[in-house]
């Protein structure tokens, strides 16, 4: 999921640099919307992970 991420950033950032403004901030925004699913997804894993290990 973060190589979505990283690979909006890149297509932003290129865009950035060809002057397609709207483009870039799409695709930052989609960007960072991935990225923060991504880390809330891994959130959500470490707490299961230690919650389902104390009870083990």
């Amino acid at each position: 999921m973060l190589s979505w991420a990283l690979f909006f950033l890149v297509v932003a950032l290129i865009a950035a640099v060809l002057g397609f403004g709207g483009i870039a901030g799409t695709a930052v925004s989609i960007a960072k919307l991935i990225f923060f699913v991504a880390i809330a997804l891994f959130l959500i894993s470490v707490v299961a992970h230690a919650l389902r290990g104390r009870r083990a």
